[in-house]
C-alpha cells in the first residue's frame, strides 16, 4: 500500500490573526474541502478571534469555533518544520514585518482592508467585515492559482 501524497498547503498570514487571516482560512477550507491543508498565523497575534469575524463567517455557514490566533512559529512547529507550499500575506503590516515567511516555498501578497480598524458602531463595522469577507472570497482563485506545481 502506497503512502498518500501530502496535500498542498496554504498559510494565510496577517498581523493579529484575528480577522482577515481567520476568514480567509475558513473560506479556503470551505472551497477546497480536504484537498488542501489551510492554516493561518499572525506576526503579532491578538488574544482572540474578532467576534465580528466569527459572526460574519457564521452568516455564511462557516464556523470559527475552536479557532484562535497563533504565531508563525507555533504553526510551523506544529507542522514539524515541514514547509508550506504557499504563504499569502493579507495585510501590509505582515508583508512589511515578514517579507519572507520562513518555510514557505512560494509567497504572495493579496492585501485587504483591516475590518477590525473600521470606524463606527457595530453595524458599520459589521458591514466592513462583510465587505472584506466578500473581497477575500473573490480572490480565492488567485490564491489557489499561486500554489506551486
Amino acid at each position: 500500500m502506497s503512502a498518500r501524497a501530502p496535500r498542498p498547503s496554504i498559510l494565510i498570514v496577517c498581523t493579529g490573526n484575528s480577522a482577515r487571516s481567520q476568514m480567509a482560512e475558513a473560506l479556503l477550507r470551505h472551497r477546497a474541502g480536504d484537498t488542501l491543508e489551510v492554516l493561518s498565523a499572525g506576526t503579532a497575534p491578538a488574544r482572540e478571534v474578532h467576534p465580528l469575524a466569527v459572526e460574519v463567517m457564521a452568516e455564511q455557514g462557516l464556523s470559527l469555533h475552536g479557532q484562535h490566533p497563533k504565531t508563525l512559529d507555533a504553526v510551523m512547529h506544529a507542522r514539524g518544520g515541514r514547509p508550506v507550499d504557499l504563504a499569502v500575506t493579507v495585510c501590509g503590516h505582515a508583508r512589511e514585518t515578514c517579507p519572507h515567511v520562513a518555510g514557505a516555498r512560494t509567497q504572495i501578497h493579496i492585501g485587504f482592508d483591516d475590518p477590525a480598524a473600521a470606524p463606527g458602531d457595530d453595524d458599520a463595522q459589521r458591514a466592513v467585515f462583510r465587505r472584506v469577507a466578500a473581497e477575500i472570497e473573490a480572490r480565492l482563485d488567485e490564491m489557489l492559482a499561486a500554489l506551486p506545481d
